[in-house]
């Protein structure tokens, strides 16, 4: 028996959360559908939960007293009837008729503080009705009062938790000054009562998400920053991330229907600027993507001409069964392992069979065939990339303007060592979607392989300004500013969000290759030891550690494992240990075999430190020229 059920609309989750940490934390036990598991029989879980509850607090708001607000109507009858129907508002709206006699207490606006007067009113009547038998209620602790040494003690340990989880939140711009049209689209909640279709409602989000950064003028924030305040109410989310608005939803999926409601929220007074509910078919949600995100970019005042609703749905497809196969296998490709890739890769196939004109997927199996020939195939590069750039060529031949296909063309032509046409990749995919993190962060790579340090740089702050809580953006301008000559600067930064924000550091090896350029080799080893074991990079960095520490068994078994796990195909790396030892032949001798394996390392050759000693050699010249680097 709980002191407390909630009912409240199923969309309005986020919304009611802050309430029940705060009533679980004033001593009271709290029921609400959250608690449902996948197997339940959720009817009658929730009548026996609403039935035995000592209370019964009530969330009227928008939906709860629209059309599809039945149940919750039905529940705030059952509460009436027994006497313990406490009504709240979190929306301005009237409770329906006959449910308005009861005094309904406003928690509009409220973000969880216990010490607001709305809430301890409702506490106040919670605690009037559960009376003091219950085993479990008791009353909130009296806050000590705080003298000034304590106060500055405490705002020292905030600022602490706030870099700890992030310090970039201190330099975002406020949702007030920040641009109008700049917008983050939370994941959606998975309603659907089984954690493992968390997927289809995250990959929703994210579909929404990409189609608006290719519209002209909108700002987005990336997928990993939005995934990172899902929990966040949408002001507090939008503070954090420097947006004016917040997309926020939900899916639940049964056999015969999908419901997905979305909701859009100005980030400064947390007031509706669109919702709209959607009962459909479950072969409608392609549709249902696609409305939201043409009202979202009406209400965010978009110019949204013809050509802005065809980029929208670019690249897609009419078969939500081929779709939820590549948000399946988009899913699976983050854990970033060859097992990962393989799976996708199957997942992928089926949605191709399904839609042999689906773009996206034939973009995202050119992602994930071409890492497994760069990373962990042994064999030659060559068919492997063969191979992902036909699958590039035919996502751009099916959705010409469709910016993912030209980011596959972009990689593997990188990969392959063909520069020129890879600039040209991604160039267009830059003017198709000039908002994608994703391509921020791997053009700013390419153009500092090319030397170009101001514009990769300047697309490195980009690609941060938006997505603040990805890694590997970060990672990424620290290699900038290694590639760059700046050491001391890419060693400084990699130590501050190493220190200040723990979870955004995960780069110990470009980290231990930096001291090692830099003649810090303990701590170079060190690095390296945090590093995922078969890197190449680290193998090769730990190879020449050990060298500078006078340690010939280490050097030794890092160049064996090296040649184990790689052959032939890390013979950039094998380059990179014999320039730093001196050892000029056996150097130039590992970059023709590079060469004659197509050895993807290349791609560094122009500005990688680890070569600068084999520069000054007349062999050099001719052999970077031999890349055909753009100028």
């Amino acid at each position: 028996m709980s002191d407390v059920f909630i009912s409240y609309k199923a969309e309005d989750r986020r919304r009611v959360l802050p309430l029940v940490q705060a009533l679980q934390a004033d001593g009271l036990s709290v029921w609400w559908d959250e608690h449902i598991g996948a197997g339940d029989a959720w009817r009658e879980t929730i009548e026996r939960q609403l039935d035995e509850a000592r209370c019964v607090i009530v969330i009227w708001s928008k939906r709860s007293v629209g059309s599809e607000g039945r149940f919750v109507r039905d529940e705030a009858a059952r509460a009436q009837r027994r006497g313990v129907y406490v009504p709240v508002l979190i929306d301005a709206v009237e409770p329906p008729l006959g449910f308005g006699e009861s005094q309904a207490r406003s928690l509009r606006g409220w973000h969880g503080n216990a010490s607001d007067p709305h809430y301890e009113a409702i506490f106040a009547a919670v605690r009037r009705i559960v009376g003091g038998d219950s085993p479990t209620s008791a009353r909130r602790t009296q806050q000590p009062h705080l003298n000034r040494r304590t106060m500055l003690a405490g705002g020292t340990v905030a600022a602490i938790a706030v870099a700890g989880a992030g310090g970039w939140a201190l330099l975002r711009p406020s949702p007030a000054t920040a641009s109008s049209e700049s917008i983050a689209i939370l994941p959606f909640e998975n309603l659907s009562g089984d954690p493992n279709q968390a997927y289809f409602s995250d990959g929703i989000a994210e579909e929404i998400r990409s189609a608006l950064a290719r519209i002209g003028g909108l700002k987005v924030a990336g997928r990993t920053s939005s995934e990172a305040v899902r929990h966040d109410d949408a002001e507090t989310a939008a503070k954090k991330l420097g947006v004016a608005s917040i997309l926020t939803g939900s899916v639940r999926q049964s056999p015969s229907t999908i419901r997905i409601a979305a909701e859009l929220v100005d980030g400064t007074t947390g007031i509706d600027r669109w919702s709209q509910d959607y009962d459909r078919s479950p072969g409608d949600s392609i549709k249902i993507q696609t409305d939201i995100a043409e009202n979202v970019a009406s209400a965010l005042s978009a110019a949204l001409g013809t050509a802005a609703r065809a980029a929208i749905s670019a690249g897609g497809t009419a078969n939500p069964q081929a779709q939820e196969l590549v948000l399946q296998a988009s899913e699976i490709m983050k854990l970033e392992n060859r097992e990962s890739a393989e799976t996708a890769l199957s997942l992928l196939n089926r949605a191709i069979e399904l839609d042999p004109n689906y773009a996206d997927a034939y973009a995202h199996k050119s992602f994930a065939v071409r890492a497994l020939a760069d990373i962990y195939s042994a064999d030659d590069f060559t068919k492997g990339h063969a191979e992902a750039l036909q699958l590039a060529n035919t996502a751009v031949r099916l959705a010409p303007n469709f910016e993912t296909g030209y980011r596959a063309r972009a990689e593997v032509y990188a990969n392959s060592l063909q520069l020129a046409p890879a600039s040209a990749a991604y160039e267009r995919a830059f003017r198709l979607a000039p908002g994608s993190s994703h391509l921020l962060r791997d053009f700013s790579e390419f153009l500092s392989q090319l030397g170009r340090f101001s514009e990769s740089l300047s697309m490195a702050d980009k690609a941060i300004a938006a997505d603040p809580l990805d890694s590997t953006a970060y990672e990424n301008r620290v290699g900038v500013l290694a590639r760059a000559g700046r050491l001391p600067d890419a060693i400084a930064e990699s130590e501050r969000i190493k220190r200040q924000s723990p979870n955004l550091f995960n780069w110990p090896i470009l980290l231990g290759e930096c001291y090692l350029l830099a003649g810090r080799y303990a701590d170079a080893r060190a690095s390296f030891d945090e590093g995922e074991r078969d890197q190449p990079e680290r193998l090769a960095g730990g190879a020449i550690a050990a060298a500078r520490l006078h340690d010939e068994a280490a050097m030794q078994a890092f160049i064996a494992r090296l040649k184990q796990r790689f052959g032939d195909n890390a013979s950039y790396q094998y380059a990179e240990i014999n320039a730093q030892l001196g050892r000029k032949e056996e150097a130039f001798a590992a970059l023709q075999r590079a060469q004659q394996v197509r050895d993807p390392g290349l791609l560094g050759l122009k500005t990688d430190p680890f070569i600068d000693p084999l520069r000054s050699d007349p062999r050099f010249a001719p052999l970077l020229q031999s890349m055909n680097f753009p100028a």
